[in-house]
């Protein structure tokens, strides 16, 4: 007890500091490298110079898109991990990201005049997948195996949709395929501040998810015996991870494994406890989306990799680590 409150101590310290540290990293690498001395001028003095439109205009805003991104995705992905009392759960895997990218591709591909609708209709997406999952599940309640098993049937339906308008539309895929790897470029002041107001709303209704996530963490007899409503809270607190993998994905496209990754890394260092898990998975899920675009764009001049194609390496052997170690626990 004493070596995990130890723990927290240390990440409540050493997240922030990181979160600084790979911002700062973020906006002075890339293409054109920025000294520290010209970067404190611009931003603390607004001082001209031929890095200002560099720094402002393309580099601050696509930190701070990563930032929100990877703290959606890390706390959909906590949150699920909880409610279904399966640590593989994940918003892409079980499906949610899959509706948002099936939406974001009939958008761009299928009526390409609606196209600037485009981080509307893969939040739409996302959303209405995730109340599909959980109708399909429902049989007298919505048991956390129902839902996962239903969410990896409509993740493998959405895929086949997505595959067959690729094939029959193949002449407009290539304007999809990066959006589909998943990454940050060309993200701006406009699409941060289309996913701010949702991403931020998501964040915050994760501290009244608390309480509930915590409770359903003893079972749903034992909640019940506490006077907690275990199926509307589950369903509550599934739309809330929906909202915010959406948000994420709505920008990001396809970013996977930061919702798998990231929450099960700090609970083994701090346990359950969703006072914890839920703000330090924010942290962690930031600095790994920032941190993994950052090398992404700059380790691998003149070619700029999507980070979600980067996250998916990192992500998969990872993924197969737990499978290995603990196995689906579907409960």
């Amino acid at each position: 007890m004493r070596q995990r409150a130890c723990r927290r101590w240390i990440l409540a310290i050493l997240l922030p500091l990181l979160l600084v540290l790979v911002s700062i990293y973020g906006i002075v690498h890339g293409a054109v490298s920025i000294p520290l001395q010209e970067l404190m001028a611009v931003w603390m003095y607004g001082q001209e110079s031929v890095y200002r439109t560099i720094v402002m205009d393309l580099r601050v805003p696509r930190v701070l898109v990563g930032l929100l991104v990877g703290a959606c995705l890390a706390a959909s992905g906590a949150l699920l991990q909880g409610v279904m009392k399966n640590p593989l759960a994940d918003p892409g895997i079980i499906g949610v990201s899959a509706g948002g990218g099936l939406a974001a591709m009939i958008t761009m591909v299928i009526l390409p005049q609606f196209s600037y609708l485009l981080p509307i209709t893969a939040f739409a997406g996302s959303f209405i997948t995730a109340i599909v999952i959980y109708v399909m599940a429902w049989e007298r309640g919505a048991a956390p195996v129902k839902i996962v098993l239903a969410g990896v049937a409509v993740n493998a339906l959405l895929g086949a949709f997505t595959n067959g308008i690729m094939v029959i539309f193949s002449d407009r895929v290539q304007a999809v395929l990066p959006w589909l790897s998943g990454g940050l470029n060309g993200r701006s002041w406009h699409h941060l501040e289309f996913m701010a107001p949702y991403a931020i709303i998501g964040l915050l209704l994760c501290l009244f998810a608390i309480q509930p996530a915590n409770l359903l963490l003893l079972g749903d007899d034992s909640a019940r015996l506490l006077g907690q409503r275990v199926e509307l809270q589950r369903f509550m607190i599934i739309m809330l991870a929906a909202l915010l993998a959406g948000t994420a994905v709505s920008v990001a496209g396809l970013v996977g494994f930061v919702g798998l990754v990231v929450p099960h890394m700090i609970r083994l260092l701090i346990g359950e406890d969703y006072r914890f898990l839920l703000p330090f998975s924010m942290l962690g899920g930031g600095v790994l989306v920032v941190f993994a675009d950052t090398v992404a764009r700059s380790w691998f001049d003149p070619i700029e990799l999507p980070v979600g194609i980067l996250l998916a390496v990192l992500g998969a052997p990872f993924f197969l680590y737990l499978l290995k170690r603990k196995g689906p626990v579907l409960s």
